[in-house]
């Protein structure tokens, strides 16, 4: 189960921006019930990948993505913690072992990254309803808190890359449903359960993480859309984007784009 932690009292700038993050959780939840209704896939916590055709493509060619990866972890250190780009996440973790390298992010595409992933965004670019994507990084012992995605207009998908032994150590609980990843396997899943993840091995735990649009029926589909383009230029995800360029500024020393 996901570990109890005692918390500071947040500051009068926190407090205001958790309120907007509640506000803006609650009128996507109430466009998300209309929105479920014209799904063309499940509503279960997981679903099958095979629904998702362009699935199979990225298992087929996960060892090039691990390729790029394997070049990118050898800067480890100088990833950024989740919580560094997307303030918002400091409600989940709060310590230096969870590790991004984004490639997309709501409408946002690194070009820098993508330039030293350029197997892996090759890849991403044939993904219809892509809005982010990005390398996952646990560390060891590293144990995500229990929470639910702010909107299910959304599908969140996983292609593992690197998992260490024993599997069964590393693992996802969606909607109170256990699954582990495989290393070239997609995991699919509805992130507006309540889930939680760790990683109780000795190893880093890595996956290509990536949202995309929920299949649905017209005109759901067009609606959904204006929704995520919405949430595109919030303050949250226009100050992750922010965040994600002076990082890439900083990170060109240590691995420059080719």
């Amino acid at each position: 189960m996901p570990p109890h932690r005692s918390w500071s009292v947040p500051t009068l700038p926190e407090r205001l921006g958790q309120a907007g993050l509640l506000a803006g959780a609650a009128v996507l939840r109430a466009f998300e019930r209309g929105i479920l209704r014209s799904s063309l896939v499940p509503t279960t916590p997981f679903l099958d990948p095979a629904l998702l055709p362009w699935t199979a493509e990225l298992e087929a060619h996960w060892r090039d993505v691990r390729e790029e990866l394997d070049a990118v972890m050898a800067h480890h250190d100088a990833l950024p913690n989740f919580q560094d780009i997307s303030t918002d996440q400091a409600t989940i973790t709060d310590d230096d072992r969870w590790k991004t390298f984004f490639l997309w992010g709501f409408g946002f595409k690194s070009e820098a990254n993508c330039a030293r992933c350029p197997r892996t965004a090759e890849l991403l670019e044939r993904v219809p309803g892509l809005t982010t994507a990005f390398f996952s990084i646990l560390s060891a012992g590293k144990h995500i808190d229990a929470h639910r995605g702010p909107y299910r207009g959304l599908l969140r998908y996983h292609l593992g890359l690197r998992v260490p032994e024993p599997a069964a150590a590393a693992g996802i609980s969606v909607g109170g449903q256990v699954a582990h990843w495989e290393e070239g396997a997609s995991l699919l899943f509805d992130d507006g359960y309540e889930h939680f993840a760790w990683n109780d091995t000795v190893g880093f735990r890595v996956v290509l993480f990536m949202d995309v649009e929920r299949p649905l029926r017209r005109p759901a589909a067009a609606l959904n859309r204006a929704v995520i383009r919405t949430v595109a230029h919030s303050p949250f995800v226009t100050d992750a984007k922010r965040r994600e360029r002076a990082w890439e500024r900083s990170f060109e020393a240590v691995m420059p784009p080719p």
